[in-house]
């Protein structure tokens, strides 16, 4: 019998739901870079966005039986991140809990994944420059109503599909294309150069 990817998911996350904790790892492991750097780019610093992934997976860890594999796995985590990042703007003067006391993870080894995640900046300069349009990004995107803030960053920081957008935000597919109009439209008026928003053709 050959194991495709997809079975081996289905198979831990069937283990990790019956409270296996290495299964969970294994299926959350290949996503953690990925979230590192979605929340990095939501905090514009490496420390608070540890903190944060760490947040997001624990509460993964927590309430997975409401996972029902609907929508990608990369989207419903991302969803969580989303709502912690959001609930700690609102939080003030509050940082989310420590990397230090996240069971049953391996602290030591999450951090040497993010040490080692390669850069994407070809150089200094870009890297620059790529850090003002974020900071830039970030800034207009706060200044979203909530209900098209969450339809942006769903949509081009996890890269989610309009169906999946749907589902995480229990609204139709309609109203995710309809939200997403709005607030490119939004973004526009605020003078932000949206150059590779794919998501402006609502594909």
């Amino acid at each position: 019998m050959v194991i495709t990817d997809d079975h081996l998911e289905h198979e831990l996350l069937r283990s990790a739901r019956e409270g296996d904790a290495p299964s969970f790892c294994r299926l959350v492991e290949p996503l953690q870079t990925r979230l590192l750097r979605q929340a990095a780019a939501l905090c514009g610093d490496l420390p608070a966005a540890e903190d944060l992934v760490s947040e997001t997976l624990i509460e993964a860890w927590k309430s997975l039986a409401r996972y029902n594999a609907t929508c990608r796995l990369s989207t419903w985590l991302y969803s969580i991140l989303l709502h912690r990042y959001q609930k700690a703007v609102r939080r003030a003067g509050s940082r989310p809990i420590s990397l230090a006391v996240l069971p049953p993870f391996d602290a030591g080894e999450l951090r040497n994944q993010q040490e080692t995640i390669p850069s994407p900046e070809p150089s200094p300069a870009e890297a620059a420059s790529q850090r003002e349009l974020l900071a830039q990004l970030r800034e207009c995107i706060e200044k979203l109503p909530s209900k098209h803030r969450q339809i942006i960053l769903l949509r081009f920081f996890e890269d989610a599909p309009l169906p999946d957008i749907a589902i995480v935000l229990g609204c139709s597919v309609g109203t995710v294309k309809s939200r997403l109009h709005h607030a490119l439209d939004k973004l526009r008026k605020m003078k932000m150069n949206l150059p590779n928003m794919k998501g402006d053709t609502l594909i």
